[in-house]
């Protein structure tokens, strides 16, 4: 098993690049409409200017405007949840900072990173965002010519799943079952596209993204047979 200090747990938002289908270009929208096409198939209710609010979980239509991170520091019933979030309008700047923080980190072998989800969302988006930016992509963050073996990357669905890849489990369903605490006890992930190009809040969108990276890491303890980090010991960095 990993050792819990050297996972970092972390979750991003994104959210689509425009604030409306209108804003897109002839050529983008064109693009948005073939893909849009798929998405309100049988759903007559549907538009592709409606539909537009579900761009941001496509990295070629979307943005990240937060990465949370969080690191367990120390061992037994006072260990603690150090959390770090990099977030803002400037994508490529955000993830510059993010990037550097990672390689100051995982300079150990040993070091992975967790995510719900992450295999299939988190990490793929990260990385095809930042070579959308020319960002070199951080050695722990690349999968190319690696063995499955070699992936310092874990997965609290996949972890879950015990090898059945027929159902998706939503960190809030899989938090209740495990009896945690669910963080959706303000906004949702299909809310954070209003919450930014509406109320432009910031703030309210790292609050919910901090508050999934502790249910990552409560969960992927709860997973391993581990104790629960106590409320008391979770702290938030600057």
């Amino acid at each position: 098993m990993v050792t819990l200090n050297n996972i970092l747990f972390l979750d991003i938002e994104t959210v689509p690049q425009f604030d409306c289908y209108d804003k897109l270009t002839p050529e983008w929208q064109s693009l948005w409409n073939l893909k849009a096409a798929y998405l309100i198939r049988n759903k007559e209710e549907e538009t592709v200017e409606t539909i537009y609010n579900k761009a941001g979980i496509y990295p070629e239509f979307g943005k990240i405007v937060c990465i949370t991170c969080g690191i367990i520091q120390g061992y037994g019933p006072t260990k603690k949840l150090i959390l770090k979030s990099f977030a803002g309008h400037d994508e490529k700047e955000l993830l510059l900072q993010f990037t550097e923080m990672l390689k100051r980190w995982a300079t150990d072998p040993n070091k992975c990173l967790c995510a719900h989800n992450g295999k299939e969302f988190d990490f793929p988006y990260l990385c095809r965002r930042m070579i959308i930016h020319n960002i070199p992509l951080p050695v722990i963050l690349n999968t190319r010519g690696k063995k499955p073996w070699e992936i310092s990357h874990l997965d609290t669905m996949d972890l879950w799943r015990f090898g059945d890849f027929k159902t998706f489990t939503s960190l809030n369903l899989l938090a209740c079952t495990l009896g945690i605490p669910t963080p959706k006890d303000d906004i949702d992930g299909s809310m954070v596209w209003e919450v930014y190009w509406k109320e432009n809040n910031m703030d309210r969108i790292v609050c919910y993204c901090q508050k999934d990276v502790v249910t990552v890491a409560q969960v992927y303890l709860r997973l391993c047979g581990e104790e629960l980090i106590d409320e008391q010991y979770i702290e938030i960095k600057q």
